[in-house]
């Protein structure tokens, strides 16, 4: 497949979210470049099939060139959005709020986006403290038997 290249090489995008950089398209990759669906999984480490799900959900949106699927650096924003509100437990309605609001089109679904992120929060952390207390049984149980 053919990638445009208008533009120095880029080192990653910015998530603004976390504040982390989403993995980079490798050597040869500019900020104008397009990007075929084999580039996003491999980059990215998700299935083709994952892609295309998705672009299904309207989650993703490439342009196509015959039936090439072709992504922009916007589409790998969004995949970073998407994979990150997936490890962070959100639903798939959930991480469309997450992209609306760092798209700046969430609008009154921002406040909403907070107060899930808060409850997911709390979820996480009451699911260490029962991860903590189950380690540190089986610790006990593992030096007991030890003895």
């Amino acid at each position: 497949m053919r990638r445009v290249r208008m533009d120095a090489n880029i080192s990653g995008v910015r998530d603004s979210l976390s504040h982390t950089v989403v993995p980079h398209p490798g050597k040869g990759y500019a900020a104008q470049d397009v990007f075929t669906i084999g580039d996003l999984a491999r980059d990215f480490g998700v299935t083709l099939r994952a892609l295309r799900f998705y672009e299904d959900k309207g989650l993703l949106a490439p342009r196509r060139e015959g039936l090439a699927r072709l992504y922009s650096v916007r589409d790998r924003e969004r995949l970073g959005l998407i994979l990150k509100g997936k490890r962070l437990g959100f639903t798939l309605a959930e991480i469309r709020g997450l992209i609306a609001a760092h798209e700046g089109t969430a609008g009154t679904g921002l406040a909403l986006t907070r107060e899930r992120c808060m409850s997911q929060l709390t979820q996480l952390e009451r699911q260490r403290i029962e991860i903590e207390a189950a380690i540190a049984e089986l610790r006990d149980t593992a030096s007991r038997l030890a003895a």
